[in-house]
C-alpha cells in the first residue's frame, strides 16, 4: 500500500487512515480538528467547548478600553488603513496544539492574515484588517477559543513584562512536603519498634498522603495537565510517561494505606515531583543566564545617516538614535525606526513587515513606519522613539519571509521525539511483567524509574544550545547571522562568490579623479544631490569628496540597478553611471573603474576611481583555496583584473560586467549542479545573489546593508576572519553530534540500571534533570573554547 499521509497535521496515516470529505487523516483528531476549521463557522468551535465544558465566559465590558485610539497606537507595533500588527501575550500556549491554532486563526476570521506563534515567550503577533475586525473584537475571538490574552498598559508604559513565579511557588509546596513525608517515614525506614509509633503509623500514613495531596495536585499539575492535553491531542508528548508514574505512585500508594498493605511510595512520590521541579527551575536559570536569543544582535552594525544641529550629515550606528534625531534614509534603505516624514517623496515597500509588497505613498507630517523600505530616493524623517532592535531582528528572523532549507538536526529531532515516549512506555510495561513474575516488590519501583529516568531532553536541548551560543559568540566577534539554522548552512558550503566593490575593497580609501569637462555650480550641485540619495559603495565615495552643496530635494529620481542614477530639478536632468548608461559609446579606456556624467543629454566627463583592497583579502582566499571553490563576480569592467590575477590564488575565475540578475543567475546555475554556495555582497546591490546563495553575506562599513535578503551581516573589520567562521561552523555541527552521543548514552546507561530494579525513582528524578543539564553544560563550553579560537 501507498504511503498516505493525513491531510491536516502530514503525519503518516499508517494502514488505516480515516476518509472523510474525500481526504485522509491519521485520526480522528485530526478529523475533528479539520472540520471545526474548514466549516468557518465559530459557533460550531463554540458549541464543542460548550459541550467539553470549556467556554470561557466573557465579561460584558472588560475589553471596551480597545476602543481608545490613544490606547490602540501604544499596543500596536503596525497602524495602516487597513492593516494592523499586534504582538500579544498569551499566558495559555501550552504544546503543539496551542500552536497550531493561533497560527491558523485566518480560518476562523478572514480579516486576520497572518499569526505566528513565538513559543518560549508565549506570544503571538497578528497581522489584520481593522476596519473588518477592530482590535477590540481581535481580543474577544481570542479569549473565547480559550486563548485569553493578558494585556496591562502599565506594563506597556514601563517596558517590563510580566514575571511568572508559579515555578517557585510549586517549588516551595513541593519541598516541604517532601521534607515533612521523609521525616514521618523514619520509623518505616529504620523499622524500629516502639508503642507509640506503632500506635499512631496509620496516623502518620493518612498525614503522608495529606502531604501528597497539594504535591500532586498543585506542584505536579503541568505534567499531568500536559500529558492529558497532549493524549487529547492525539500527540504522545514526553510528560505522559512522567503523569503515568505520578499517578501510579499516588495510587498504589493511597490503595497501600486504605487496606493497611504497607507505608506507600509517598516518599518516593513526593521527591520525584520535588526534584522534577528543581531540575526545571536550573535549566531555566540556565538558560537565563545564557540568554544567547536576541542579546547578541543589540549592537549589530546598521549604520544610518543623522543630520546634526549644525545640518551636517554624520554615520552614526542605528542604537545611538534618540527620539527627536532627524535622520536622512537613502534610495532601498530600510527604515530602522518609527517616525515622522519631514522631506521628500516617500514611496515604502513595507513587505518586510507585513508581507505586503504593494508601495505606500507618504506625504509631509505622515507617520512612518521601522522596517519599509524607501523606494523612491532620498527623505528625511524626525524620529519619534528609539530603536528597537529586537523588533527589527524578529522582522529579519520571521519565517515568513524565509524559504531556505529546513535543519536536518531538527528533523532528527522531532523524530525521535515521536517515536521516543513509545519506546519509553513499551520498555516500562515489559520491564515491569517482567518482574512481577520474578519479583513482584521491585516491580513497582521499576516501573516508575524506566518512565521518569529516560528522556529526550538533552537530545532536543543539543543543536538549539550548540548553535544559540555559537550565535552569540559570532555576534562579539562581529559577524551577525540571522537564526540558527543559518551556521548549519553555512557547515555545509563548498562554494564561495564575492563581489568586488565594497567587498574584497575599501570605501574608505578609495580616491577618484575627473577627466572631463568642467561642471558648472548649478551641475556640481544636481551631482551631488543626486548622489546623496544612492546607497551604491561608488556613489558614496563621490558624495563624499565633492565640495559642499545646499540639499535641494529632487523633482525625480531613479536608480536602475546595475546602469547607473538619475536625477531631475527643474529642467536640469543629470545622469550618473556606465558609460552606455549615459550615453558615451566610445569610452576611451574601458580597462578603469569608472563613473560617467552627462548634464541634459550631453556627456560630461568622469571620474576614475583607485580602488584599495581590503587587508588580509590573499590569505584568506588563499586559505579557502582546495577547501572551497571560489569566484569573483563583479559589476565593474576588466580594468582590476591583472591586479586581482596577482593578488588571489592561481585560476581564480573572475567575472566582470556582471549585472545583478546576471549574478543571480550565476549562483542559480551552480546551485543546480548540486552545489552550496556562500555569497559576500554589499547588501544592498547584490540583494538577488544574495537571496538566491544558501547562505548570502552583507560586509558592512558604514552602510546600512540591513536587508530581508542576506542571512548575516559582518563588520568590514573582521573580513580576514571570514574562512575561519566557516570552519567554526563545522566544527560546531561535530559538537552537536558527540551531544547526541552523549545523551543516546545517558539513556540507555540509565535505562539499564531501572530495568535492571538498581534505582530509585527518587534518584531517577535526580538523574533526568541533571542529564540536560550536562548536555547545556557540554555544548556551552564546547562553544566557548571554540569560540576563544577565533579571538
Amino acid at each position: 500500500m501507498d504511503k498516505v499521509n493525513c491531510y491536516h497535521c502530514g503525519n503518516d496515516c499508517g494502514n488505516k487512515p480515516v476518509e472523510y470529505d474525500g481526504k485522509n487523516f491519521c485520526c480522528n483528531g485530526c478529523k475533528t480538528v479539520y472540520d471545526i476549521f474548514s466549516t468557518n463557522d465559530l459557533s460550531y468551535y463554540y458549541d464543542l467547548q460548550e459541550s467539553a465544558g470549556s467556554t470561557p465566559t466573557i465579561v460584558e465590558g472588560k475589553y471596551d478600553f480597545l476602543n481608545q485610539a490613544s490606547i490602540i497606537e501604544k499596543l500596536l507595533e503596525f497602524n495602516e488603513h487597513n492593516l494592523q500588527i499586534i504582538n500579544l501575550y498569551i499566558p495559555h500556549i501550552h504544546c503543539s496544539s496551542c500552536i497550531w491554532i493561533l497560527e491558523n486563526l485566518n480560518k476562523l476570521n478572514a480579516a486576520i492574515s497572518t499569526s505566528q506563534v513565538d513559543f518560549p515567550k508565549k506570544t503571538v503577533r497578528i497581522v489584520f484588517n481593522p476596519e473588518i475586525l477592530n482590535l477590540k473584537e481581535l481580543v474577544i475571538l481570542l479569549a473565547r477559543i480559550g486563548y485569553e490574552p493578558y494585556i496591562s498598559l502599565d506594563d506597556f508604559d514601563k517596558g517590563e513584562k510580566k514575571v511568572d513565579r508559579s515555578l517557585i511557588y510549586k517549588l516551595g509546596v513541593a519541598g516541604f512536603a517532601f521534607g515533612n513525608v521523609m521525616f514521618l517515614s523514619f520509623p518505616e525506614y529504620f523499622e524500629v519498634d516502639e508503642f507509640w509509633l506503632d500506635q499512631y503509623k496509620g496516623v502518620f500514613r493518612w498525614l503522608m498522603f495529606t502531604f501528597s495531596l497539594p504535591v500532586v495536585l498543585y506542584a505536579g499539575q503541568d505534567y499531568l495537565i500536559s500529558a492529558y492535553k497532549g493524549i487529547r491531542s492525539n500527540i504522545l508528548n514526553i510528560d505522559v510517561p512522567i503523569a503515568l508514574g505520578i499517578l501510579v505512585l499516588f495510587i498504589r500508594s493511597t490503595l497501600e494505606i486504605i487496606f493497611d498493605w504497607g507505608t506507600g511510595f509517598f516518599d518516593s512520590l513526593t521527591g520525584l515531583i520535588f526534584f522534577l521541579l528543581l531540575g526545571k527551575f536550573f535549566q531555566q536559570k540556565t538558560y537565563s543566564f545564557l540568554s544567547f536569543e536576541r542579546d547578541y544582535k543589540s549592537y549589530f552594525p546598521i549604520a544610518i545617516t543623522r543630520i546634526n544641529s549644525r545640518n551636517k550629515e554624520e554615520t552614526v550606528q542605528v542604537y545611538d538614535i534618540k527620539k527627536g534625531d532627524r535622520l536622512l534614509i537613502r534610495n532601498e534603505e530600510l527604515i530602522p525606526v518609527d517616525g515622522i516624514l519631514i522631506n521628500g517623496r516617500a514611496q515604502i515597500d513595507y513587505s518586510f513587515v507585513t508581507g505586503e509588497s504593494e508601495p505606500v505613498f507618504k506625504e509631509s507630517g505622515d507617520k512612518i513606519y521601522a522596517g519599509g523600505k524607501q523606494l523612491a530616493g532620498a527623505i528625511e524623517m524626525d524620529v519619534l522613539k528609539s530603536v528597537s532592535q529586537s523588533y527589527l531582528t524578529q522582522l529579519w528572523s520571521n519565517t515568513v519571509f524565509s524559504d531556505k532549507e529546513g535543519s536536518k538536526f531538527q528533523t532528527l529531532t522531532d523524530s525521535i521525539g515521536k517515536r521516543f515516549t513509545w519506546a519509553v512506555l513499551t520498555i516500562a510495561f515489559v520491564a515491569t511483567a517482567f518482574w512481577l513474575y520474578n519479583d513482584s516488590s521491585k516491580a513497582m519501583n521499576v516501573f516508575t524509574a524506566v518512565l521518569i529516568i529516560a528522556c529526550p531532553c538533552a537530545i532536543a536541548l543539543a543543536a538549539p544550545f550548540t548553535l544559540g551560543n555559537m550565535l552569540r559568540i559570532f555576534g562579539r566577534r562581529k559577524f551577525y547571522l540571522k537564526d540558527t539554522q543559518t551556521i548549519e548552512q553555512l557547515a555545509q558550503i563548498d562554494t564561495a562568490i564575492f563581489d568586488k566593490t565594497g567587498t574584497i575593497t575599501t570605501t574608505q580609501k578609495s580616491s577618484a579623479a575627473y577627466e572631463g569637462m568642467r561642471l558648472s555650480a548649478e551641475e556640481e550641485s544636481l551631482l551631488k544631490n543626486t548622489l546623496r540619495a544612492s546607497n551604491h559603495p561608488l556613489s558614496r565615495t563621490l558624495y563624499d569628496m565633492l565640495a559642499e552643496h545646499n540639499i535641494v530635494p529632487l523633482d525625480e529620481y531613479q536608480e536602475h540597478l546595475g546602469q547607473g542614477l538619475e536625477g531631475k530639478k527643474d529642467e536640469d536632468h543629470i545622469k550618473i553611471g556606465s558609460a552606455d548608461f549615459v550615453g558615451n559609446l566610445a569610452d576611451s579606456d574601458p580597462q578603469n573603474t569608472s563613473v560617467h556624467i552627462s548634464s541634459n543629454n550631453a556627456y560630461k566627463g568622469r571620474f576614475v576611481f583607485n580602488n584599495h583592497y581590503r587587508e588580509g583579502v590573499s590569505r584568506v582566499f588563499n586559505e579557502m583555496k582546495g577547501d572551497l571553490d571560489l569566484a569573483i563576480l563583479s559589476g565593474d569592467n576588466e580594468g582590476e583584473k591583472a591586479r586581482l590575477e596577482k593578488i588571489l590564488p592561481k585560476l581564480t575565475p573572475l567575472y566582470f560586467n556582471q549585472k545583478p540578475n546576471d549574478k543571480l543567475e550565476f549562483i542559480k546555475s551552480l546551485q543546480d549542479q548540486g552545489k552550496k554556495v556562500m555569497m559576500v555582497g554589499d547588501g544592498l546591490n547584490d540583494a538577488g545573489a544574495l537571496a538566491q546563495s544558501n547562505v548570502g553575506i552583507a560586509i558592512s562599513e558604514n552602510v546600512n546593508v540591513f536587508s530581508p535578503a542576506c542571512d548575516g551581516i559582518l563588520d568590514a573589520s573582521k573580513f580576514e576572519q571570514v574562512y575561519k567562521y566557516i570552519i567554526a561552523s563545522r566544527k560546531a555541527m561535530g559538537i552537536i553530534k558527540w551531544s547526541f552521543l552523549l545523551s543516546l548514552l545517558y539513556n540507555i546507561i540509565g535505562l539499564y540500571f531501572a530495568v535492571t530494579g538498581q534505582l530509585e525513582p527518587v534518584i531517577a528524578a535526580i538523574l533526568m534533570p541533571l542529564s540536560s543539564i550536562s548536555v547545556v553544560g557540554f555544548t556551552t563550553l564546547a562553544t566557548n573554547f571554540l569560540g576563544k579560537k577565533l579571538i
